[in-house]
Formats: structure tokens, C-alpha cells, sequence
């Protein structure tokens, strides 16, 4: 603080003597006598001489008042101000690890793709058995785990005939498709001629269900589902910030359909070919 002892007469310079001192301690820095400006008395000025008359003293707000020591609304201005500094370094800290989310690749898509089914023809046990080709779709839901990992989850639909031959004669049986699978994808961090290739593997089941139409039934068909191990892979070619167009090959390893009838048990692999395009909404 600094102290102010005005002299009985004269105007607002006057000779005084001045001494400083350190906060509320006390302390005293120097003593000089000089000339000084004699503010007016305000409520900022404090008393701290009780012998001087309150109309000759005036205390000057220190400097060390100023940085806010020994003074408990500059402690609460700290405090607040801690408290705003905590709470933007917590928003600065979510931000930022937001962004090295992002940066990371984390990302949905749904995709809807039309596709082909074509089976390879089997033999056993004196079976020789065919498959129509067909067409149908298949929906997809895909999470990336990072810009080279993702999770597939996906629903495929397709018809065909299964055309049985054997000593017994040829037997036709038609049947709705639908297969359910998952799988890992493996993407490759960086574009590729514009393309995001990737490879996927996994399982899922095969569920083969006969239609019951005309000519392509037969007496006793049961539905029937078949464990499929999956692999396949495809590219993604971006159209913008949310839409990519996606060109991929599916293939379906598993036991052929008999449908529960013995007459059309071979016991023999089948191995189902399904490419398909389509398009992708990512999010």
C-alpha cells in the first residue's frame, strides 16, 4: 500500500512524505519527501492512520493490491477463472479426441447391391445334381472399426432350381434362398485408382426353402439350413462425401440342399459363385 500524509496547507501539491509498503504487512520499501498528487477521498481510499484526520490521509491502491494479494474477491476471480480453464481443457481434450476419431476412420455404411447366383455343378452317390442360375439382392449393414478394419453384417435373397438326376429319374425342386452371414473386412488404408479395395471372410448359414409351385415341387421337402463359410472381396469407388458405388464377389462354400429326402442326398460340397453391385450409403 502506499501512504499519503498531506500538509496543513497549500493546494493539491503539497510536500509530503511518502512511504510504501508491501501488501498488509507492513513492510516499508523507502521514505522520501517530495511532491505528490493529493487524489480525492473515494470509497477505494482506506483509512490506515487513525492520527491523521481522515481529510489529510489518502491511500493509493498498491500494485501488489492490483495482483490480488490479501484480497478475497480477486481469490474468487481466480477461482473462477481455474474453473473456466478446467472446463475448456476438458471440452479441448473431447475435441481433440473426437477429431483423432474421425482422423481414425471410424465410420457406417448401408449398401443395397443386385446380384448374381450361380452354383457349380455336384455328383455323389450316383446324384448328378444342377442348380439354375438366378439373380437376386443383397442388403448390408458394414461398421469400420479403423480405415483398414470393419464388421459386415448382411442379408441376401435369390431363387433357383435344384435339378437332381439319378437312375430314379430327374427331380426339380424349387426354392427360395435366403442366406444371412457375417464376416471381417480387411480395406486397404489408401485409395487405389480411385478405388478402396478390400477382402472380406467369414460364415453364415445357407436356408434353402421349397416354393411349393407347380413343377417344382416335390413331396416331402422340407426347408432345410446349411452352414456356409464365406470369403469374397470387391472395391468401393466414392461419388461423394456419403454415397460410394461398390463392386464385390461373394463366394459360399457348404453341403448341398437335399431337402430331408434321401433321393436327393449326395452328401457333396457346392460352392455358390455371387458377384453383385450396387450402392452404398456411408455415415
Amino acid at each position: 500500500m502506499q501512504l499519503i500524509k498531506a500538509g496543513t496547507t497549500g493546494g493539491p501539491q503539497d510536500d509530503v512524505c511518502v512511504c510504501r509498503y508491501i501488501g498488509d504487512f507492513g513492510i516499508s520499501l523507502f521514505q522520501r519527501a517530495g511532491r505528490s498528487y493529493r487524489p480525492k477521498a473515494s470509497s477505494l481510499n482506506r483509512v490506515r492512520d487513525g492520527n491523521i484526520p481522515s481529510e489529510q490521509q489518502v491511500v493509493e491502491p498498491s500494485v501488489f493490491d492490483g495482483a490480488g494479494f490479501g484480497s478475497k474477491s480477486s481469490k474468487g476471480r481466480k477461482r473462477n477463472m481455474i474453473q473456466k480453464l478446467i472446463v475448456a481443457a476438458v471440452f479441448g481434450t473431447l475435441v481433440t479426441a473426437s477429431g483423432a476419431m474421425a482422423q481414425e476412420g471410424r465410420w457406417q455404411e448401408i449398401g443395397v447391391q443386385g446380384t448374381g447366383f450361380f452354383t457349380k455343378d455336384t455328383s455323389g452317390r450316383g446324384i448328378n445334381q444342377h442348380a439354375t442360375d438366378t439373380g437376386g439382392f443383397l442388403v448390408s449393414y458394414r461398421y469400420h472399426f479403423n480405415r483398414w478394419l470393419a464388421a459386415d453384417a448382411s442379408y441376401g435373397y435369390a431363387r433357383n432350381t435344384q435339378l437332381n438326376f439319378s437312375s430314379a429319374g430327374p427331380i426339380s425342386l424349387q426354392a427360395n434362398v435366403h442366406q444371412a452371414t457375417g464376416a471381417l473386412v480387411v480395406t486397404a488404408p489408401r485409395r487405389i485408382f480411385k478405388l478402396h479395395p478390400y477382402v472380406l471372410a467369414g460364415a453364415g448359414a445357407l436356408v434353402f426353402d421349397p416354393t411349393g409351385n407347380a413343377g417344382g415341387f416335390v413331396s416331402g421337402a422340407q426347408s432345410q439350413t446349411r452352414a456356409a463359410l464365406l470369403y469374397g472381396g470387391g472395391a468401393d469407388y466414392d461419388l461423394g462425401k456419403h454415397f460410394t458405388l461398390r463392386a464385390e464377389y461373394r463366394g459360399f462354400v457348404y453341403e448341398r440342399p437335399d431337402f430331408g429326402l434321401d433321393a436327393l442326398h449326395s452328401g457333396a460340397t457346392a460352392h455358390t459363385a455371387q458377384p453383385s453391385a450396387g450402392i452404398v450409403f456411408r455415415f
